[in-house]
């Protein structure tokens, strides 16, 4: 095989959720044997981060019927979920259309989910809600969506097959930004819509794709990474590639040492795994029987991330970088990140053993959703004033 073949075999290999999860675990390895620099972990602290974590699960969901951490939680407001009081009024439930409505819906809105900032809110006319961060964000992006703006046919709005026309003052005027209202990265959001529509035409047609994929009515939840990873590769921006496949969320770590050509590289595929999560709703709605839930891995983000600071179970190896900000791509950004998704999987048996449920009927969406995110954005508002994270991160917001 020629050298550029195998590049391309063994990028191939680092998209998946399977690489995520394997290589987390090295770092975790390295950094429990004192190998990282930047960060120390303490086991011991872990048991704290479950009892919080159980406590947000039980305060939130006292019946335990916890939904997957997925887009679709920040479409309810006040009990009212928007989507499926839209889906209602057209009776899509449970076809096909309506399938290929909610990715042209999910995909983009994920993708609009970077950091709002701690000042930005928006006001939801039909509920009257005000809402910030990933709750306002996620009702801006659903009624832009409900608007027809994203549709090439006026007469049928609830589709995404005009991205090309997204913008900075579009983006502005639907996620009502002002002077006092500011949204930082709306050139770099429509920018990434744009390149979403350049590469996929229509998100829609994933559906299709992911459908197709199906044997006996069933899909594997790493499949439906796989088909993201596959068909978004090209939409981010100054990302590596090796063997001219485009790795996405992949970034470089110096202690991850590999005798070939992905030497040091990292996968964590962030905001793909969260649209993959997403998506599973959706395809069981038209009928697509999804398992293998725990394939896919614990997000490498900053609420989770900030959870396992936050409770001590990770601690910086200088005290002093808590103070300083972070570049996306340096090693400690990315070794928080692996080491978050590792443990992530640690988490998640403790967690289940204090709500006395089974992995099979609490796989790790739900930990999340619970939850580990939850529990991390709980205590960060207790420990700092703007409830933010506890390492400052320079990200271009395609990352977080």
């Amino acid at each position: 095989m020629r050298g550029d073949d195998r590049d391309r075999v063994a990028a191939r290999g680092l998209l998946s959720s399977a690489a995520v999860r394997e290589r987390a675990q090295e770092l975790l390895a390295i950094a429990l044997a004192g190998g990282l620099s930047d960060w120390r972990v303490d086991l011991d602290r872990l048991a704290l981060a479950a009892d919080l974590t159980a406590e947000v699960v039980r305060a939130s969901y006292p019946d335990l019927k916890v939904p997957f951490h997925a887009r679709w939680r920040h479409f309810v407001v006040e009990g009212r979920d928007l989507w499926a009081e839209g889906l209602a009024a057209r009776g899509w439930a449970g076809r096909a259309e309506a399938g290929r409505a909610a990715f042209d819906l999910v995909i983009p809105s994920v993708l609009l989910d970077a950091g709002a900032g701690a000042a930005w809110r928006y006001r939801d006319a039909a509920t009257g809600a005000v809402l910030g961060r990933s709750e306002g964000l996620g009702v801006a992006s659903l009624r832009l969506f409900e608007s027809g703006a994203l549709s090439s046919d006026p007469a049928d709005p609830l589709r995404a097959d005009a991205l090309d026309r997204v913008d900075a003052a579009l983006l502005a005027r639907a996620f009502q930004v002002s002077e006092d209202n500011p949204l930082v990265g709306l050139d770099g959001r429509a920018a990434l819509l744009r390149r979403l529509g350049e590469a996929v035409g229509r998100p829609g047609t994933l559906f299709d794709v992911m459908a197709g994929r199906a044997r006996g009515g069933r899909l594997p939840a790493p499949v439906i990474l796989e088909v993201l990873l596959d068909a978004l590769g090209p939409i981010w921006p100054g990302r590596l590639e090796l063997g001219g496949v485009a790795l996405g969320d992949c970034w470089r770590h110096p202690a991850l040492r590999r005798d070939d050509a992905t030497d040091g590289l990292v996968p964590l595929h962030k905001l793909s795994q969260w649209m993959s999560y997403s998506l599973i709703e959706p395809l069981e709605a038209a009928g697509v029987e999804v398992h293998d839930i725990d394939g896919l891995t614990g997000l490498a983000e900053y609420r989770n991330g900030g959870l396992f600071v936050d409770t001590g179970v990770l601690v910086l190896g200088d005290p002093q970088d808590a103070g300083r900000a972070h570049p996306v791509d340096g090693p400690l950004v990315v070794g928080w990140r692996a080491l978050t998704v590792a443990l992530l999987d640690r988490l998640a048996p403790l967690v289940r053993e204090r709500l006395g449920v089974r992995a099979e009927d609490f796989p790790l969406a739900r930990v999340l959703e619970g939850g580990s995110w939850a529990a991390g954005r709980r205590i960060a508002r207790e420990l700092r004033a703007d409830g933010g994270p506890p390492i400052a991160v320079i990200s271009d917001g395609t990352v977080f």
